[in-house]
């Protein structure tokens, strides 16, 4: 039975990671695991990120439904083990977490080679394209003046930064507590498709964004904790371009934090009936678009190559996991709630 949510997953997990050592291998360096070693080596960390997974379901549930009466606790654990943590939900946990963890580790590490690998940036096209879309303006200081420099760029700091633990904890509540398994594949899938997308868009048009490359437009901005992020960012790269760091991390086109947010919507939107969950994501994604454009992380045209990114991963995604798409592109209708999916054939 040919299974295309297995095979785009993992085969984009593969991939990445054939190119992400392909590329140490000629740069004669080693990859690196960009997240540190707190939990540990990494043959170490997926075993307790999957076990993470399992007892961040059962934990909770477990202590809620028994009324923390030590006695109806095992009753529950095996309840919840027999109708929820069966064969196939294991599998989608298991090849979820595994394959994003190849393909983002590959992502971050060949990020951080692009300095070595290519020379040639495009600041400046792309800034001549904002300042012509916003007829002989920067963008920022536009918003600037607008929003002002000091009140909004608070929680604009926060929105932006809300990115990092909105990964993990989207992949997550995907595979662990999505009641339709296909929902499960379709996320982990077009997340990875998503990363991997975005790493070629840094090979494609590498730029290293507004606030690096015209930093005179950014001094007015209140320093809020993204200031720290970004001077830590350029710290990182510069020690990489002297031989005596590690890893750097700076990037802009394509604009994963609009990409990622985007996806995020979409799945929201697609697979989730709350509608105050709905307003939330699109509300995140509106400012997301303006925190990177108002701190200086990208260009205009970063955010919409990361529209266009977010799209694909999503409607490719899909396909593969077996969505059927309303002609107008509102909804979508799921083939199956199994494990079997998507199938050529019944």
């Amino acid at each position: 039975m040919y299974r295309r949510a297995y095979t785009v997953m993992i085969g984009t997990a593969v991939v990445m990671g054939a190119w992400a050592v392909a590329t140490a291998a000629s740069l004669d360096r080693w990859l690196i695991d960009p997240e540190g070693s707190f939990l540990g080596p990494s043959w170490l960390r997926l075993p307790l990120l999957l076990l993470g997974a399992v007892l961040l379901d059962l934990l909770p549930r477990t202590l809620w439904e028994s009324k923390l009466h030590p006695k109806a606790m095992p009753a529950v654990v095996r309840s919840r083990l027999r109708t929820h943590w069966n064969r196939d939900r294991l599998t989608l946990v298991g090849l979820g977490v595994i394959c994003f963890y190849i393909t983002y580790v590959s992502y971050r590490n060949l990020k951080s080679f692009l300095p070595s690998v290519i020379d040639t940036m495009y600041d400046r096209e792309l800034h001549l394209l904002d300042r012509a879309l916003f007829f002989g303006h920067d963008p920022a200081t536009v918003l600037h003046g607008l929003l002002g420099t000091e009140v909004i760029a608070w929680p604009l700091s926060y929105i932006y930064l809300w990115f990092i633990p909105m990964v993990p904890l989207g992949v997550t509540a995907w595979i662990v507590w999505t009641r339709n398994l296909s929902y499960g594949y379709w996320f982990v899938t077009s997340q990875c498709l998503a990363w991997s997308l975005g790493t070629l868009s840094y090979y494609a048009l590498p730029t290293l964004g507004p606030g690096l490359e015209y930093p005179a437009l950014y001094v007015d901005l209140a320093h809020t904790p993204t200031t720290d992020l970004m001077n830590s960012l350029v710290t990182d790269r510069q020690e990489v371009l002297l031989g005596i760091g590690e890893m750097q991390t700076v990037a802009g086109f394509a604009s994963l934090h609009t990409g990622i947010t985007l996806l995020l919507a979409l799945m929201v939107q697609f697979t989730v009936r709350n509608r105050i969950a709905r307003w939330a994501v699109w509300i995140n994604f509106a400012l997301t678009i303006v925190a990177t454009l108002y701190f200086g992380w990208h260009y205009i045209a970063d955010d919409v190559a990361g529209v266009v990114i977010a799209l694909l991963a999503f409607y490719i995604g899909g396909l593969a996991t077996g969505q059927k798409f309303d002609r107008h592109g509102l909804a979508s209708h799921p083939t199956t709630t199994t494990a079997k999916i998507p199938v050529d054939r019944d």
